[in-house]
């Protein structure tokens, strides 16, 4: 994994504009960014058109490493099924506009039938074939059903479709307690995509997820896990994703450029 392949997501840089995160990202060393669905979002409500984002995105210079999708399609049904689906199939196209090859959601946050939940993988993936992109579906350890690795293992490898894949986020592994072979028994093929920030030490709120900190500020096994993805063979981006409001009130560029500092620092110790 090279310096090439680090990404910053924008929700780490939550109430900074669109604009300034990607100047901030430029500004820092940073060479990709993970744009969410709510980015677009934000821009319609500001009257913004998506074709505005993405050209704005493109003006940048700053490769595109995932764009999100809304979360919900899982165990949805009906007419709030076919929004999702048709908003799924919209990130898509907004992913091939800014020649990104991942998409990613996360797990439904409540519970529901694992075989619709098979059902629904093997339905995107179709709808993520169609657009020549990779689902990465990203497991959270406070949702009710599946908030571990191995649960989303299961229905990954039961949904067996090739355009979708897991998505590994370090914050998630670790607040949930997978282990380092947890991952190791992971194939290459099923990691998809990689989220990653720091799990504090202590403080956790029950269902909160926004403490993420910088790698080594916390307790995650941060050269241990990038050496395992080195002898993967893992050649994807690595999106720092750490949303905290202590981050948020910050200097964005300070934020960035002591995230980028942190990062470089374990993939050293790597």
């Amino acid at each position: 994994m090279g310096p090439d392949r680090l990404a910053l997501h924008t929700w780490t840089l939550d109430t900074t504009p669109l604009p300034a995160v990607l100047d901030a990202a430029k500004a820092t060393g940073w060479t990709a960014v993970e744009l969410r669905r709510l980015d677009f979002a934000r821009a319609r409500d500001a009257g913004r058109s998506a074709d505005e984002v993405l050209t704005l995105v493109k003006g940048s210079g700053l490769p595109v490493a995932c764009v999100g999708v809304q979360l919900g399609w899982l165990f949805a049904e009906g007419e709030e099924r076919t929004r999702l689906l048709e908003a799924f199939a919209e990130s898509c196209r907004w992913a091939r506009a800014l020649e990104c090859a991942t998409i990613m959601s996360p797990v439904d946050p409540g519970q529901g039938s694992l075989d619709r939940a098979v059902e629904s993988v093997r339905e995107v993936g179709e709808i993520a074939a169609k657009h020549g992109v990779r689902l990465a579906l990203e497991f959270n350890s406070v949702a009710q059903q599946f908030n571990s690795l191995e649960r989303l293992r299961e229905l990954t490898l039961r949904a067996g479709h090739p355009r979708c894949g897991i998505l590994l986020d370090t914050y998630h592994l670790g607040r949930s307690g997978a282990t380092i072979e947890a991952v190791r028994a992971l194939s290459l093929d099923e990691i998809a995509y990689v989220q990653y920030s720091d799990v504090p030490r202590e403080g956790h709120q029950p269902g909160v997820t926004t403490d993420r900190l910088p790698p080594g500020r916390g307790t995650y096994p941060f050269p241990e896990f990038f050496r395992l993805l080195d002898d993967k063979g893992y050649m994807g981006y690595l999106s720092y994703e750490a949303p905290n409001p202590a981050s948020w009130a910050r200097d964005p560029v300070q934020v960035a450029k002591e995230a980028i500092e942190a990062t470089r620092v374990v993939l050293a110790a790597g």
